[in-house]
């Protein structure tokens, strides 16, 4: 970000002066990163232990890049417990890395379940990670709560079926899907850069592909769009010649991709060596370009790609539990880290600030029948916007916002190579829009 840009999304307060103002418990928190970690709680009477499993490391890290950050947040901001029901509970929070590995992240599950008894489970980032855990749940009858995965992989992916009643009793779900895919793609496709109206779709044949496979390539369609799709491939695929010449083949103009991150690496530069890249107007791509790190491998092939943002420093929401608004988030963590922001840092925060709000709301949250009822009747504002579960779109599901954004290469002094600008906010309009849409091609 450059600092004009830090500065606007801090409403105008410098870095500086986020960090030492008040920001209530929570931004003491955020700022005590810099100072010796002390343990604050005294005086609770109980204990809750909350599971928390993510991608830290192997092809999905760069999902759980910031949550050591976020969980040192929350630790500090609950450090002198959580009251409820009149009683003090002491919150410790167990984390776990799959390491990418679904295999691992059941496992996982199954041990902080069944050796380290917690009382609730947390999980983000990806069905590779959430479904197992949230199986290995459903099984053990643990109350669940996850997030980032497209409602509908979660959803159908685990077994529901249309119209049937929803299968799952403990585990339960918020992210955005396939409707607020399509409404910010057609948002930003619609407008100022002309196409052809022709889709190379990508999409690999594991939960997230065929999901949108089955959900959102119909309503683009719909729409006007001619999606081509020529089949899903295996996900570690290192050679995409076939799909390349496809897509050449029929003049496709706009790119929609749901790749694991190295995937779409090895894609995009054969598309490059290959010559597709030079008909695109417009690149979409969704699972991966959603970090800084991300799209600077690829250098200046990312320029000007888009990815919906689940989460940016622009948003209008604060986190109930550190108190920081999205903007003074984003400032603190780029203070700490020395990283730039990544919109993962928000959906993480919104986790634990749905997770908490459960928990209060049960009354009883060592009560696992009392919490997950609880998780079907919450609503409550975090830091990705409002989620309320009373509203579907199927049991045991609420969804949340995307707003379309694009990566351009940072003016000359800028602190960071990337800046990411929302570009509409069709889902939103409390949301900034801060440049419109440049086309591909012209980078």
């Amino acid at each position: 970000m450059t600092k004009s840009n830090d500065q606007s999304r801090s409403g105008g307060s410098s870095r500086r002066q986020v960090l030492a103002t008040g920001l209530g418990a929570a931004g003491m928190g955020a700022a005590s990163t810099l100072l010796p970690t002390r343990r604050a709680w005294a005086g609770a009477e109980k204990k809750l232990k909350i599971g928390f499993i993510s991608p830290r490391t192997g092809p999905l890290a760069g999902f759980g890049e910031a949550d050591p950050f976020v969980l040192d947040l929350a630790r500090k901001s609950l450090a002198k417990g959580l009251t409820i029901g009149g009683d003090t509970y002491e919150v410790v929070f167990l984390d776990r890395d799959t390491q990418s590995d679904p295999t691992r992240a059941s496992q996982l599950a199954k041990d902080l379940i069944n050796g380290a008894k917690i009382d609730m489970m947390l999980t983000t980032s990806t069905p590779e990670v959430v479904n197992p855990v949230a199986d290995a749940c459903e099984a053990a009858g643990m109350p669940c709560l996850s997030t980032i995965e497209p409602w509908e992989s979660w959803y159908f992916g685990r077994g529901a079926k249309p119209g049937q009643p929803c299968p799952f009793k403990w585990s339960y779900h918020f992210c955005f899907g396939v409707e607020q895919f399509a409404q910010t793609y057609l948002s930003s496709w619609n407008g100022d850069v002309k196409t052809n109206r022709k889709v190379a779709a990508l999409a690999p044949n594991d939960a997230d592909g065929n999901a949108v496979r089955q959900h959102l390539f119909p309503i683009l369609r719909k729409a006007g769009f001619d999606v081509i799709d020529p089949g899903g491939y295996e996900d570690g695929a290192t050679d995409f010649s076939a799909q390349i010449a496809h897509f050449k083949r029929e003049k496709c103009e706009i790119l929609t991709t749901f790749p694991i991150p190295p995937d779409f690496t090895r894609f995009w530069r054969q598309a490059a060596q290959q010559g597709l890249t030079r008909q695109m107007k417009i690149v979409e791509v969704a699972k991966t370009g959603l970090f800084p790190s991300q799209i600077e491998v690829l250098g200046p092939l990312g320029y000007r790609i888009a990815a919906a943002a689940y989460w940016h420093p622009v948003f209008p929401y604060a986190s109930p539990v550190s108190g920081l608004t999205s903007a003074q988030l984003a400032t603190a963590y780029e203070h700490q880290s020395g990283h730039q922001w990544q919109q993962q840092l928000g959906a993480s925060m919104s986790l634990i600030d749905a997770g908490i709000a459960a928990l209060k709301a049960s009354g009883m949250p060592t009560n696992k029948v009392a919490l997950a009822a609880s998780m079907g009747k919450l609503k409550t504002t975090t830091t990705v916007g409002v989620v309320d579960f009373t509203t579907g779109p199927v049991p045991h599901v609420a969804t949340t916002i995307l707003i379309g954004a694009q990566w351009i290469k940072s003016k000359p002094g800028s602190k960071y190579k990337l800046d990411y600008n929302t570009i509409e906010n069709i889902e939103d309009r409390k949301v900034p829009v801060q440049a419109k849409l440049l086309p591909y091609r012209m980078a």
